[in-house]
């Protein structure tokens, strides 16, 4: 049994599914532009099998309204810790594309509060993505975009633009981490993207290779849309990585150190 409430998150009114039953919970982080309702409708129904599942809508997104505040990571990692905190236990984080970013400043900031990361198509760095053209309020898919934005926001049609504009400008200017502020991530992470992803490889690569005992998943013939397009190959192998035991042991470690019998 779930419960899907209003709450107030940071002085903010947001959109929430919290698990009332006992259990190990992982917390969907949902991408820019979108909602929860990407997550809970593709790994969703594969990992409630296993997990109690829980997703907040971050302030204009999904069901949530938004304010005058531009968007920033940081701001939407606060959103997080306070619903980490509402929810009264650790939790691990699965986070798609923003999502993705987000989990990382969380696990960053309070590991108190967090059991493992799954990053799914992110970046630690603005620098780090493919060069693409933005979504602009006169491109063929925005209208499209805007509808699907107005089917759940309580601020209506006319504030699609807004939070397009302020979702462009957040991704031209954030993330700002370094491989070396990964180097601080002190939780078991796995990276996973498609091999088409936004991200350039060479960026999933060092995102991977800079937290240490990482894991990394690079899931082919597919996009940025990789949690859609290979949901049950994706759900399996999260969770895989949450339920297995660590460190893992391997026949031949190079990059990991030996584990012996």
């Amino acid at each position: 049994m779930t419960t899907m409430p209003i709450i107030e998150l940071n002085g903010h009114r947001t959109w929430v599914l919290v698990p009332k039953k006992k259990g190990e919970v992982v917390l969907l982080l949902h991408g820019g532009m979108s909602s929860s309702a990407s997550l809970l409708s593709s790994i969703g129904p594969h990992l409630k099998k296993r997990f109690r599942l829980a997703a907040f809508d971050r302030r204009g997104h999904g069901k949530s309204p938004d304010n005058d505040r531009p968007f920033h990571y940081a701001d939407m990692a606060e959103e997080a810790i306070a619903f980490i905190e509402h929810l009264g236990r650790k939790v691990h984080l699965v986070g798609h594309s923003d999502g993705a970013n987000v989990a990382l400043l969380v696990t960053l900031r309070r590991p108190d509060l967090v059991r493992r990361c799954v990053f799914v198509g992110g970046n630690f760095n603005h620098r780090g993505l493919v060069p693409v053209e933005p979504l602009r309020v006169d491109s063929p898919g925005f209208q499209a975009w805007s509808e699907k934005y107005a089917a759940l926001s309580p601020d209506g049609i006319e504030h699609a633009a807004t939070v397009l504009h302020k979702s462009v400008r957040l991704f031209a200017h954030e993330p700002k981490l370094y491989r070396e502020d990964l180097a601080r991530v002190s939780r078991p992470v796995l990276v996973m993207a498609g091999d088409d992803d936004v991200a350039k490889l060479s960026h999933t690569s060092a995102f991977f290779e800079s937290i240490p005992d990482a894991q990394l998943a690079i899931v082919p013939g597919a996009s940025h849309g990789v949690l859609k397009e290979q949901s049950a190959l994706c759900a399996s192998m999260i969770e895989r990585f949450l339920t297995q035991s660590l460190p893992v042991k391997t026949l031949a470690p190079i990059r990991r150190p030996a584990v012996s019998d």
